[in-house]
């Protein structure tokens, strides 16, 4: 006996558009754990963060309308991991999770209302800085420093213990005597701007891959086998919250702004004193004064944090699996400005290697004049298709270093013709070459003057020698000299 079956069009409509989703939730999975795996392991990020949180978001409605796709392993359930091999795991007896963020004043409207509606009386909103930092757990036994562990993946992190104890802010042996008996400290390690600059100027001059913005460069800096590289950054701690508490016969904080006057008391940094937010036109207030504010502050922040200053009702609200229910992240927006690219200009390193440079008529951003950005290498400026004399439009997204987004297509001038990299040193004029596998082009001559200028500038380096006062210019000029 035969049987046949034909799929109706209804039938396989359906299917293949659950094939569809499925599709689509698997490869935002795939792209935020390696977007997870550049941001917190690699420390080098190539995403913005409002990209990844868009990502996120996407990826979450799309789970909760297809629970059919669940996973326990999707980016959805964990925070991204700073994990590494190089140090002892210590897993954390709660959890270190995220906040969860926003980028509109409805989301804010929505978390206001939504925390009225669960807890059915009155309460208070305290909105502090969000400081954009690396996350740390500090424990302390009677007292005194006893370890210190990265947020790591959320549920366990890096001991880092030795590294920590460099830094001056914080404290090894509390103040007073009016603290738990064991308790953990949650903050922020951070790297304030003056020490970013320093460090990048340094990383310059040795050719070093420069740091995006000061939460890498902290989030490196924890991580260092040599501790008296940590002890160079000059890094700070700031306390925001408490983890686990062990205080019998102790009253506990029934606000989260009496918290922070306990742990100033205690020695600790923390923020400063938050503000009081009843309504959501007083949290835009706050925040577009901050946002004004920015640029003129020590640190670099990305937000302010909305949380309930009463602590028996965040206890109450709980958490979800990634952050919790009683505050919000409201995420200032990036920073971008449209300028000309009047020149594609191609530096020679130590090594040989050709570096595209983008030359821009000034601009302010963020603060910031800004007239120069790296491009990178040949394939970054095809796939933005960037000519010299083209309007382009420049980022700070978070980032430090300006970013060129892309050129602005309605405003280009015509005539303008694609980039052609050269394949022989702008300095020397010897043959360039670009190896297989490689992104970048390289001077084989290495006598090339620039290749010497640069070697030289190494050689007496931090990096190298150290010789104290000689920096690129004063080599340069006494290699025109003739007196190198």
């Amino acid at each position: 006996m035969n049987f046949s079956f034909q799929l109706s069009p209804f039938n396989f409509h359906l299917s293949t558009e659950k094939m569809v989703v499925k599709d689509k939730i698997k490869a935002l999975r795939e792209a935020l754990e390696q977007h997870n795996y550049n941001y917190y392991v690699l420390s080098a990020p190539t995403i913005s963060d409002r990209e990844f949180d868009e990502m996120m978001k996407e990826l979450q409605v799309l789970e909760e309308a297809h629970p059919e796709y669940a996973d326990p392993h999707s980016p959805t359930q964990r925070v991204g991991s700073d994990l590494s091999k190089e140090f002892e795991q210590v897993v954390h007896k709660y959890p270190m999770l995220s906040l969860g963020n926003t980028y509109s004043e409805d989301e804010v409207k929505d978390f206001y209302e939504r925390i009225a509606r669960d807890l059915n009386e009155p309460f208070e909103i305290v909105a502090e800085l969000k400081y954009d930092g690396t996350s740390i757990s500090l424990t302390y036994g009677d007292g005194r420093l006893v370890r210190a562990v990265t947020r790591g993946d959320g549920t366990r992190g890096d001991d880092v213990t030795a590294n920590v104890k460099t830094i001056r802010s914080v404290p090894l042996k509390l103040m007073g005597d009016r603290y738990p008996a064991t308790f953990e400290i949650r903050g922020e390690i951070l790297l304030p701007w003056a020490e970013f600059d320093r460090l990048n100027k340094e990383r310059e001059e040795q050719e070093e891959p420069l740091f995006a913005n000061p939460r890498n460069a902290a989030a490196g800096s924890l991580r260092q086998l040599d501790t008296n590289v940590t002890a160079g950054r000059r890094l700070r701690f700031l306390a925001y919250s408490l983890g686990e508490v062990d205080a019998p016969g102790m009253t506990p904080w029934t606000t989260h702004s009496s918290l922070m006057a306990s742990l100033k008391s205690w020695g600790f940094d923390t923020p400063p004193e938050g503000r009081i937010c009843r309504s959501v036109e007083e949290a835009r207030a706050y925040y577009e004064h901050l946002e004004k504010e920015r640029d003129d502050l020590p640190f670099e922040i990305d937000g302010v944090v909305y949380k309930l200053d009463n602590r028996e009702a965040q206890a109450a609200l709980g958490y979800t699996a990634r952050a919790p229910r009683f505050a919000v992240a409201w995420k200032f927006t990036s920073r971008k400005a449209e300028t000309r690219l009047k020149k594609i200009a191609v530096q020679v390193g130590r090594t040989g290697v050709l570096t595209p440079v983008a030359e821009l008529e000034p601009v302010s951003l963020g603060g910031v004049m800004v007239s120069r950005a790296t491009l990178h290498n040949e394939d970054e400026i095809r796939r933005l298709d960037l000519r010299e004399n083209d309007i382009v439009i420049i980022q700070r997204a978070g980032d430090v270093i300006p970013d060129v987004v892309g050129p602005v297509l309605e405003k280009r001038p015509e005539g303008l013709v694609p980039f052609e990299f050269p394949h022989v040193c702008p300095v020397c004029g010897s043959p360039a070459r670009r190896l297989e596998g490689e992104a970048a082009w390289r001077c084989l001559n290495m006598a090339c003057p620039a290749v010497i200028m640069r070697s030289i500038v190494h050689f007496v380096s931090k990096a190298g020698l150290d010789v104290d006062g000689v920096g690129a210019k004063w080599v340069e000029a006494l290699i025109e000299s003739g007196r190198v």
